[in-house]
């Protein structure tokens, strides 16, 4: 549809994959080189800049392959939620999946038999099937990164440096999938689309009963109840530290646009009141 070819291509520009007239940008090209959606290849790239690509890297891997998350048979819904609990991390899912793959990395290297791995699979309700995708995936994402000569950082995983550094990259690419619970109650209005969502079963939110109130997520699906999946808790602060302006400036109007415009005339006054004058 015509529509939808529009909205792609004013998506690329947001994200700096386009030239003016319309062509692939040098950093598009690169982006190209990724077999991802576009927001994943730009954070990754991102991740360059901000020294955190080998955790990057994990989160691409693990959204990419299937679910790791299995549902839980009738009976053992809370079982299943102390089991993943082990995995959640105050940060957020995308930070949860980089726990559930490094457990799982660490299960197989002190197993001999691939039984053993399905059993501890099983025992955790995660499926080793999506697993091994996301091992095969980040494994091909390793082999991009050396053939286009990208640099890839030391894990440094669990310090606070290399957690803000993992959140910028993701709001590199993912600045247009910011939502707002707008209530208090999980009721989050997605700032570009305006539609209501509230978060998927399997967030390690709902595991935790905690509900942050800005929130960066991976995808948006009507099918799943109106429900956002994978999702980490960002500030207002550091999502208008990175998303480009004129993206912002074409933001709907709403409650959570004037609340951020309040962060950016906070954060520089002057510099907005030129901007405004130009």
């Amino acid at each position: 549809a015509p529509e939808s070819l529009m909205q792609a291509l004013e998506d690329l520009d947001y994200l700096a994959a386009l030239d003016n007239d319309g062509n692939l940008s040098e950093f598009g090209i690169i982006m190209s080189e990724f077999p991802l959606d576009p927001q994943l290849s730009k954070s990754i790239l991102a991740s360059c800049e901000f020294e955190c690509v080998d955790e990057m890297l994990t989160i691409a891997a693990m959204v990419t392959a299937p679910n790791c998350f299995l549902p839980a048979p009738p009976g053992t819904e809370e079982i299943a939620l102390t089991c993943w609990r082990k995995f959640s991390h105050p940060a957020g899912d995308h930070f949860t999946l980089i726990n559930v793959f490094n457990a799982f990395k660490e299960a197989r290297a002190s197993s001999t038999s691939p039984c053993n791995n399905e059993k501890w699979c099983r025992d955790y309700f995660l499926s080793c099937s999506a697993l091994r995708r996301a091992e095969i995936i980040r494994a091909e994402l390793v082999e991009i990164m050396k053939r286009i000569e990208l640099p890839i950082s030391e894990p440094d995983f669990g310090s606070k440096e290399n957690t803000l550094s993992i959140k910028k990259s993701l709001l590199s690419g993912y600045f247009m999938h910011i939502a707002r619970d707008v209530d208090g109650s999980g009721n989050y209005l997605m700032l570009a689309h305006r539609q209501v969502a509230q978060l998927h079963p399997f967030s390690s939110y709902s595991n935790t009963r905690r509900i942050p109130e800005w929130v960066l997520f991976h995808e948006f699906s009507i099918a799943e109840d109106n429900s956002i999946r994978v999702v980490s808790e960002i500030s207002p602060d550091l999502f208008m530290e990175l998303v480009p302006q004129y993206y912002f400036s074409n933001l709907p109007p709403s409650e959570s646009k004037d609340i951020l415009q309040e962060v950016i005339n906070h954060l520089s006054p002057v510099s907005t009141m030129k901007e405004e004058q130009k």
